[in-house]
């Protein structure tokens, strides 16, 4: 009763808010999502493949990210094996037409990692291929320039110059502390992640936080 009297948009950000994570055992699996049982609970999630694969070979307890869409006549839980798949699809929903139902056709055909590597190098064809998405749908996803950001921000050569994907530090790490600080002198976020994890390879794991920092900020002048 308290949530129904607030004003429709309070209601939205204290759902769309709710549920961040879940952790549970994997109930059944179906196309287009899974229901997880959270003590007794089922959740009811829409999931790419990849996720729902990831989880199917995973032993219990399954520990899913989640994200919470309301609309005027449902709430939509999306569930996410990694933050990668999560990040990606909260890319792909700012894309316009593409909402979150093509969002996980996408990341039902492509990792995040062949995703970005698929919209830096503006392969057309390979997301055309994916499975219900479209020649329309996939173009626009490349020429969005926001796409192009997260793309080529998450791209850092490899040895065998097909790129890797640049992961995101857990939140508690000394990675993560970095980054907030080159953030805090005014970096973008995307750069600052490529920047610290690049230094975080090359100085290893002896590296302090004031290490980090410093070679990232000369990652960045680079």
């Amino acid at each position: 009763m308290f949530c129904c009297a607030l004003p429709q948009q309070n209601v939205f950000r204290l759902c769309h808010r709710m549920i961040g994570k879940l952790t549970g055992r994997l109930d059944s699996t179906h196309e287009g999502g899974c229901i997880l049982d959270v003590n007794g609970v089922g959740y009811l999630l829409s999931c790419s493949r990849k996720t729902l694969d990831a989880l199917s070979a995973r032993e219990a307890p399954h520990r899913v990210l989640v994200e919470t869409h309301l609309r005027q006549d449902a709430i939509t839980l999306y569930g996410f094996a990694d933050a990668q798949e999560r990040e990606a699809f909260l890319a792909l929903i700012e894309v316009k037409t593409v909402g979150p139902q093509k969002a996980l056709l996408v990341l039902s055909g492509l990792t995040p990692a062949e995703l970005a590597r698929a919209i830096a190098a503006k392969e057309r064809k390979r997301l055309g291929a994916v499975k219900g998405l479209g020649a329309a749908t996939a173009n626009r996803i490349v020429d969005e320039p926001a796409m192009q950001k997260w793309a080529v921000g998450r791209i850092t050569p490899s040895e065998d110059g097909e790129g890797a994907i640049i992961t995101q530090p857990d939140a508690n790490s000394m990675e993560a502390d970095a980054i907030s600080a080159l953030v805090n002198l005014g970096l973008k976020r995307p750069e600052a992640t490529t920047a610290i994890t690049r230094a975080a390879k090359r100085l290893g794991s002896d590296a302090s936080l004031n290490d980090l920092i410093r070679d990232g900020l000369k990652e960045m002048a680079r």
